[in-house]
């Protein structure tokens, strides 16, 4: 039954993305629906077949290997750190640190450019999609949003609106592969790799529901911005450690201005209603106006409230807030409603990510910066409709 209901859900995000669709008559049905096939395909593959499995089980326990890697250079600075109680910013936020460097060793070395161009064009083809935005969705698997968007810097001049929002949402539904292994530590890995490979597809189907682009042949090439390069692999190791440890420092200060803003609102909230005979909280003032799509995803009716007031904290606050909260709960959870929210979890589609493109793509172009201004909501919207759907498709495939 679960199942039924997630396969209504997906028509009722598909239907209300068409509905609210600008311009239905350029709307590329060949591309969305083979993009479809191939998300419940890979997911099926990803999580019902023993050799997909496999391969996730080996991916995962290769992320944990890292992990452990990374693990030992934060306890050589700190040190005894693995005998202490668990410390977020230790445990979690500082896994970053290496990601990112593995990451620019890549970068440096040729590979990751080579796959993500294979990838990129590999998608574009099978897809019917342009090149710009298929390049963009395979990059930001790997790079997020702000880093993404500078690679294709020096086609923004040429991109219409229609093909800026799809760019933009494509990245703010995106993760850093620099931060997965963080994820991977509030939240079942499996979830984390299958959420990445599909928020590409659905971001991509979304964004081209809600503004359908048609770029000529002619008009449709790529060519993507070279950044300043180390000069050594060493040079390059520096440059993603000090990335990494950005990033982490960031995010460090958003969670805690994040967290107490929040306990201070939810004080507030529970003066105001304790005067009239109940309490609640921002969680489940959430919960209860998330709960048709979330009932609508395949989450258990006794889980609804629960598991919308998480994925609402993810909206308005960020994912590592909503993942700690999400955490204890795992346990408690049904399977189902664990691999729905997971899924979910694992994009930018925040409130705060749509100053960050804004900011990045104006570091690149005024005018374009602009009109990414001008469709801020709808872009979090579509991002956020993006991880709906992805975790409704891995739904139906959890028992």
């Amino acid at each position: 039954m679960s199942s039924l209901i997630g396969f209504v859900g997906i028509l009722f995000v598909l239907g209300l993305c068409f509905a609210l669709s600008i311009d239905r008559k350029n709307i590329k049905y060949k591309s969305i629906g083979i993009m479809l096939v191939l998300q419940f395909g890979l997911a099926w593959f990803m999580l019902n077949t023993a050799v997909g499995q496999d391969i996730i089980n080996t991916i995962s326990a290769g992320f944990n290997e890292l992990i452990r890697f990374a693990g030992v250079g934060v306890t050589f600075v700190f040190g005894g750190i693995t005998d202490a109680p668990f410390v977020f910013f230790l445990n979690v936020l500082l896994v970053i640190v290496f990601f990112s460097t593995l990451l620019s060793i890549l970068t440096y070395i040729k590979v990751l450019p080579v796959v993500i161009r294979f990838f990129g064009g590999l998608l574009s083809r099978i897809t019917g999609m342009p090149k710009v935005e298929s390049f963009n969705a395979v990059n930001s698997m790997f790079f997020g949003q702000s880093e993404a968007l500078l690679a294709i810097k020096s086609q923004f001049r040429q991109l219409s609106k229609e093909r800026l929002f799809i760019v933009c949402a494509s990245a703010m539904g995106s993760v850093s592969a620099s931060i997965s292994g963080s994820y991977m530590e509030l939240v079942p890995a499996r979830f984390v790799l299958v959420a990445m490979v599909l928020n590409a597809f659905s971001a991509l189907i979304i964004s081209s529901l809600l503004m359908p682009v048609r770029v000529p042949k002619e008009e449709d090439v790529i060519t993507v911005n070279e950044v300043e390069q180390p000069r050594s692999i060493f040079e390059a190791m520096g440059d993603g450690a000090l990335d990494g440890l950005k990033i982490a420092a960031i995010v460090a200060g958003m969670l805690i201005a994040f967290i107490a803003t929040m306990e201070l609102v939810n004080a507030i909230i529970q003066y105001i209603t304790g005067l009239f005979g109940f309490r609640t909280n921002l969680q489940e003032i959430l919960g209860y106006i998330l709960a048709p799509f979330v009932y609508l995803s395949g989450v258990p009716a006794e889980e609804v409230i629960q598991a919308g007031g998480i994925m609402g904290t993810k909206i308005v606050i960020n994912e590592f807030v909503a993942m700690l909260q999400f955490q204890p709960l795992i346990p408690i959870f049904s399977d189902r409603t664990v691999a729905i929210v997971s899924t979910y979890l694992i994009s930018f589609a925040n409130f705060s990510s749509i100053g960050i493109i804004a900011g990045s793509v104006k570091a690149i172009d005024d005018e374009k910066a602009k009109v990414v201004a001008g469709f801020g909501l709808k872009m979090l919207f579509a991002a956020t409709l993006a991880s709906l759907l992805s975790a409704m498709i891995v739904g139906i495939f959890i028992g």
